[in-house]
């Protein structure tokens, strides 16, 4: 994108409210035929975000580890035992 001044690019709207989302937007954020977006208003204007947004992708990542102990075990090993509780 360093190829326009300030990272600027133009596209204009279809009669239908349709976008087209210039290459080198798209080439630098993934974006292929099916790719979810989501546009977030701001006081500047409207962001666009690749993603649903839903779901963290740490929250899709969680479970998938099969651990010998708790994390709590884990945890405490490597900053030592936590204080007792009263």
């Amino acid at each position: 994108m360093s190829s326009h001044p300030q990272g600027k690019l133009k596209s204009s709207i279809s009669s239908k409210g349709q976008v087209t989302i210039p290459v080198e937007v798209r080439d630098r954020l993934g974006l292929r035929a099916g790719t979810v977006v989501r546009f977030e208003l701001c006081d500047e204007g409207v962001l666009l975000r690749k993603g649903a947004g839903d779901v963290h992708p740490i929250d899709k990542a969680f479970g998938l580890l099969k651990l010998q102990k708790p994390v709590d075990a884990y945890l405490d090993e490597m900053r030592g035992p936590r204080p007792a509780k009263r």
